[in-house]
């Protein structure tokens, strides 16, 4: 699998640099392709079997292509979730070991695990049922600073990353675990950007490419939105998701940042993941069905 293909469906996306042009109000560098094609992001894995799965939950019947194509992705996660990869955020550095990345093959196994248990699917369940545990004692082993009481963004780094939000989400710790809690109170005192969630500590720009200085990434802020639901903490939960949705556009659209000091909407627009997080927490806060507690498993 690749993590990303052309309209065309096309598999090869050579990226090129425009240097003689400039993008909105200036913006640099203009690029056409996609450098990522090429790049191994483990996380990817873990959505696919996680969305599989999630579709039988709500009805859809299994099939048996479906199902081949969920076992051949799980085998492939068991023989690379011990290899660093570039992770959810693209990064065009040396790979690392990522934490978010971790936890998403974890999700691949756990999901295919509850396939054959809650569905009937055949598959080596006790196999994978030992990976999946391995892959969980290898993240709370090597992921968290328990100095600082947080997960990090990748094994023995000191950064911060808004994708261990997903943890709870996901089902990995519930949100009640104290590193979870850790993990919230650390990004809140440090990614917080006019109250705004920021992906990760930049330090060098390895990480992206890009120059320090974005805005803070809407999607992001919606899963503190959904941590908060998790947590049960109603009030701030509410009063960040309105805040949120006070940026939109005059027809109700998000971009993929916000910069609390120019106030204004940034980078891509409009852009789909911000959507998502939108539509996903105003599920969490508004309906007994909670997209969160059902993704984690309804703990």
């Amino acid at each position: 699998l690749q993590i990303v293909y052309s309209v065309r469906g096309a598999r090869r996306l050579p990226e090129t640099e425009l240097p003689w042009l400039a993008g909105y109000e200036g913006a640099k560098p203009v690029r056409i392709g996609n450098g990522a094609h090429g790049q191994f992001q483990l996380d990817v894995y873990g959505e696919v079997v996680d969305l599989l799965y999630v579709s039988h939950k709500f009805g859809l019947p299994p099939d048996d292509d479906e199902w081949a194509l969920a076992k051949s992705i799980v085998e492939d996660v068991e023989r690379r979730w011990r290899e660093p990869d570039r992770g959810l955020w693209e990064i065009r550095g040396e790979p690392r070991h990522f934490t978010h990345s971790k936890v998403m093959a974890w999700v691949a196994l756990d999901r295919a695990v509850r396939g054959v248990e809650e569905f009937g699917l055949d598959g080596p369940v006790e196999r994978w049922r030992l990976v999946r545990d391995e892959i969980h004692a290898d993240v709370c082993a090597k992921a968290f600073d328990s100095k600082r009481d947080t997960f990090t963004q990748s094994y023995g780094s000191v950064e911060l990353d808004a994708s261990t939000l997903l943890i709870a989400s996901v089902g990995f710790l519930p949100a009640s675990d104290s590193r979870v809690r850790g993990t919230v109170a650390a990004i809140e005192r440090e990614l917080l950007s006019g109250g705004f969630v920021l992906r990760y500590t930049q330090t060098d720009r390895d990480t992206d490419g890009l120059p320090p200085g974005e805005g803070a990434f809407l999607a992001c802020s919606f899963w503190l939105v959904d941590n908060y639901v998790l947590a049960e903490r109603w009030e701030e939960a509410h009063a960040l998701y309105e805040r949120l949705c006070a940026l939109c556009n005059d027809v109700g659209l998000l971009a993929e940042e916000y910069d609390p000091h120019a106030g204004r909407q940034v980078g891509n627009f409009p852009q789909a993941f911000s959507h998502v997080g939108l539509i996903n927490s105003g599920f969490n806060l508004s309906h007994e069905t909670r997209p969160a507690q059902e993704r984690c498993g309804g703990s």
